[in-house]
């Protein structure tokens, strides 16, 4: 079974790389009438919470590079990811793979949470119940997840990297 602390620990080496991405999209420059006036050379473009999801695979995984995946259960029955999500949860999602040697990221996509959530509810609708995504255990039955496509509408905000369209 997989370890959460290790599976943490290991992308979690990555965070310093990740806030550095954010911060080119999150963070921006103020008016003229900002900085004259206010004091005010960068702004932050919310000032409530702002939540992000981070989650980075690793590089043997880049053939799945179109698609990202959101766990949605354990056999705790524990609230997942993909629960806490729909419930509102979470701003963006950052979503991105190793480099061969792991040490940084080769490819990413930051995605708008809430056009997923549109998205997911308006296909949960069509679908007549049935989850949006192919659904998939984890190698070592662990979890399972769903594997959702990166080309919903108004979802990806920011990418770097080759993706398979």
């Amino acid at each position: 079974m997989n370890n959460w602390k290790e599976d943490k620990k290991w992308s979690d080496r990555f965070l310093p790389e990740i806030k550095s991405v954010l911060g080119l999209y999150l963070i921006g420059e103020p008016s003229a009438e900002e900085d004259q006036e206010r004091n005010t050379d960068l702004m932050v473009l919310k000032m409530d919470a702002v939540r992000i999801a981070c989650r980075i695979r690793r590089n043997n995984q880049t053939k799945y590079a179109a698609e990202f995946t959101i766990r949605a259960g354990r056999p705790s029955g524990v609230k997942t990811e993909l629960t806490k999500i729909i419930e509102g949860w979470g701003d963006y999602l950052f979503y991105g793979f190793s480099d061969p040697d792991e040490v940084a990221l080769s490819q990413w996509i930051l995605g708008d949470l809430k056009a997923f959530r549109i998205w997911f509810n308006r296909d949960l609708i069509r679908l007549k119940g049935n989850i949006p995504g192919i659904k998939q255990n984890n190698y070592d039955n662990s979890s399972f997840f769903y594997a959702f496509p990166i080309d919903i509408p108004n979802f990806i905000i920011a990418q770097k990297g080759q993706y398979e369209r």
